[in-house]
């Protein structure tokens, strides 16, 4: 239990540090400001259907009003005519349009006060909306700003992951440089030292060069003859090999 717990952490701790990188606090306070302007819409809507709702009651309770003030009339009229009957019964109409009237009083009152509450809540959440969307503007510009000279900083020092791939890549090149000039230098010292062959020359070097062997080499033979006859010695037999073959 103790390794699986030890386990569960460590992938908790590896996941919170993924999800702190791909993370963007700019998205989520435009996120956080989008939420607050729809819930404030919300509220709006909500005071437009209480009012409207409130509205309808009114309408209503003015048509029974007017059915109130008729049926009083009628009421008078009947007892002018003598016609009680007809008297009471626009009396007692009356009093059912009455008792809705005092209903939808209620009502209209209670819609009242849901609207009152709803209208400061509307202002409270508005001014609240308002501060948000400035301290997170605020917020937002301190942070590219900040993220901004990180990678100022990065790029300057070198730190960052992208520089240090740079360094290394340029690292590698220099290496690399280093060993293509140091082979070409010992090329050229062991094509010097005749070591090696320069096996991109043509067979007419090799004539030249044997040639110009043979040349030296018949000039040293005839200065060596020279000197012989000045200190009057002996004519030397050539060796077989020696001078031009007949």
């Amino acid at each position: 239990m103790g390794l699986i717990s030890r386990m569960t952490t460590l992938i908790k701790v590896k996941l919170s540090r993924l999800l702190d990188r791909a993370e963007d606090p700019r998205e989520t306070l435009d996120y956080a400001y989008e939420r607050q302007l729809q819930l404030l819409q919300e509220v709006r809507r909500g005071i437009v259907d209480v009012t409207t709702s409130k509205r309808r009651l009114e309408l209503q309770r003015a048509k029974l009003q007017e059915s109130l003030d008729k049926l009083t009339q009628q009421a008078r009229q009947a007892v002018a005519a003598g016609r009680e009957d007809l008297a009471r019964l626009a009396l007692e109409r009356k009093a059912v349009a009455q008792q809705q009237i005092t209903t939808l009083d209620q009502q209209i009152a209670s819609l009242e006060q849901e609207q009152a509450k709803l209208e400061q809540a509307e202002t409270r959440l508005r001014a609240k909306v308002e501060t948000f969307r400035t301290r997170k503007e605020v917020i937002k510009a301190q942070y590219s700003a900040a993220e901004a000279q990180v990678r100022i900083n990065e790029a300057v020092t070198g730190i960052s992951e992208e520089m240090a791939d740079v360094g290394l890549a340029l690292e590698r090149a220099e290496q690399k440089t280093e060993q293509l000039q140091a082979r070409a230098g010992a090329i050229d010292e062991l094509l010097a030292s005749g070591v090696l062959e320069d096996l991109t020359a043509g067979s007419q070097d090799t004539i030249e060069r044997e040639l110009a062997r043979v040349t030296v080499t018949e000039s040293v033979e005839a200065e060596l003859a020279a000197l012989r006859r000045e200190l009057g010695q002996p004519e030397q037999p050539k060796q077989l090999g020696e001078g031009s073959s007949t």
